[in-house]
């Protein structure tokens, strides 16, 4: 963590510099250009370094949140609990709504479990049919096993009995 505090602060140091150099002729200023593709790229890779000391893969758990078409269910927020303890809890714009109802996926959480059993409970709260407040919740139990683990949320429209669906899957 120090390491990834000194290489922005270093960053942060080079700014006035390139500031400076975008002044001078084209040949600086080439090679300030090229000097700011590289922090660009260091800090890239500190942040996936600093991804994967933290979360190392053979102990990472990763929870995602999709919706699909969404007509009978306004999301509002979402909450994940992991063996009683809540891991997350997201409150979302409607510009994140529309993202997910166009088939976009949310990372929610990320984090480390021990290899075994585990209970997931996610409880999603909107709004349902008839505008309606809404909270329903779906648990299941996931299993850790080597690897990484990806459980998604899914939010799925039943246009035959007009409600949503609440469904966990495992990845």
């Amino acid at each position: 963590m120090k390491n990834w505090l000194r290489t922005i602060c270093s960053s942060l140091l080079l700014v006035p510099l390139l500031v400076a150099a975008e002044t001078q002729p084209t040949g600086l200023q080439d090679e300030v250009q090229n000097l700011k593709k590289q922090v660009l790229e260091l800090n890239r890779d500190l942040f996936l370094l600093e991804e994967e000391l933290l979360f190392p893969s053979n102990t990472q758990v990763s929870v995602f949140v999709s919706m699909d078409v969404g007509e009978f269910f306004q999301l509002d927020s979402v909450t994940v609990q992991i063996d009683g303890k809540e891991v997350a809890n997201y409150l979302y714009t409607q510009q994140e709504i529309d993202a997910l109802v166009r088939g976009g996926v949310q990372r929610i959480h990320i984090g480390n479990l021990r290899n075994g059993e585990h209970e997931l409970v996610a409880f999603f709260t909107g709004k349902g049919p008839h505008g309606r407040d809404y909270r329903r919740g779906a648990t299941t139990v996931i299993t850790k096993g080597l690897g990484p683990k990806y459980v998604e949320l899914k939010i799925v429209d039943q246009t035959n009995n007009h409600q949503p669906e609440f469904d966990v899957k495992e990845w």
